[in-house]
């Protein structure tokens, strides 16, 4: 069988049957049922394989990972570049040119690599539109720093037409590019590409403090009560522990230091403190119970970072898969 002969789904069969049936189902995660049943029946399919054939499948899939990965660091002129020197013009100029047929290298690559604060300055006095949309191409953790720093009279629209953005013209998109391109690296072209929606609003506001996160929801709600109730469906915000089964529970207190878990519930409803006192022994419980009395006044900022501090703690855990929380009114099954 040349390499030649070989079509990419042939290619992709020969590579998940080499790494083995552990690794292949690790990957097997990442892909959507019809791929899943395509490469199940190629695998299946798959004729006699030489080693050499196997070994050269394995170099090649080993390049493209490298050039994406030097994509991701500086994009394709530096991916192009690096290449060319390990592996020649020609080799480097098949893999990027192969590469970048099939994968679509998302705009504004350049600002995901940039400071939050210096993007901020750039960008704190366009358009709530024009930085919602490069909200939308950065990472969570840019935009919510980027949102939280925004005047407050802003935030809420912010984050408002980050959700209800939905295609762009790669025309609008390449325009605001330019406006930070002399500051920034250079900028990969691009088709109309999807950004925005309530999942990107809601991966921002899961990282920003609660206290900015509750005025944006609070000004959306007033605008938009149905697009509130929808960011809120998808969000898990601190009061929604009672949500969590006991398990779930038991596994996030071993997680938290418990002088967090004193100021969280300082200034948390009944019917948390009840789902959390339940699944502490009786000796913590009477501990957190003492920590609490007598710590006196604690200021409403602290109390929200450490209930934030244990959101975060439950959100990695589900991303994790070590526990599930409750989306959309969903009810947890044990």
């Amino acid at each position: 069988m040349a390499k030649e002969q070989l079509t990419g789904k042939e290619k992709a069969a020969i590579l998940l049957i080499t790494l083995g049936p552990q690794k292949s189902a690790d990957i097997f995660k990442h892909l959507n049922e019809e791929e899943i049943e395509e490469l199940t029946l190629q695998i299946a399919n798959m004729r006699m394989v030489s080693p050499e054939e196997k070994q050269k499948i394995i170099e090649n899939f080993y390049q493209l990972c490298l050039a994406q990965e030097y994509i991701s660091e500086g994009g394709i002129s530096y991916a192009k570049d690096v290449l060319e020197r390990a592996l020649g013009d020609d080799k480097a100029e098949d893999i990027i040119s192969r590469l970048t047929s099939s994968l679509q290298v998302r705009p504004f690559e350049f600002a995901r690599k940039a400071d939050a604060g210096q993007l901020l300055n750039y960008i704190q006095n366009e358009h709530p539109q024009t930085i919602a949309l490069i909200l939308s191409y950065l990472s969570s953790s840019q935009a919510a720093q980027i949102l939280a720093s925004l005047p407050e009279e802003k935030q809420a629209e912010v984050a408002r037409r980050v959700a209800i953005m939905d295609r762009t013209s790669p025309e609008v998109v390449k325009e605001i590019e330019q406006v930070l391109e002399s500051k920034f690296s250079n900028i990969v072209s691009q088709d109309f590409t999807d950004a925005g929606g309530v999942q990107t609003v809601v991966d921002i506001l899961n990282s920003v403090d609660r206290g900015t996160e509750k005025h944006i929801m609070e000004e959306i709600d007033i605008k938009d009560a149905e697009l509130s109730d929808e960011i809120r469906k998808r969000m898990f915000v601190f009061e929604d522990i009672v949500g969590l089964d006991n398990r779930s529970i038991q596994r996030v207190i071993r997680e938290v230091d418990n002088s967090q878990w004193a100021i969280a519930l300082k200034g948390a409803s009944e019917e948390v403190k009840e789902s959390i006192f339940t699944n502490m022994s009786k000796r913590l419980v009477e501990m957190i119970k003492e920590d609490i009395e007598f710590m006196g006044p604690v200021r409403l900022k602290d109390i929200e970072e450490a209930q934030q501090t244990i959101v975060n703690v439950i959100r990695k855990l589900e991303e994790e898969g070590e526990i599930i929380t409750p989306r959309g009114g969903d009810e947890i099954i044990v």
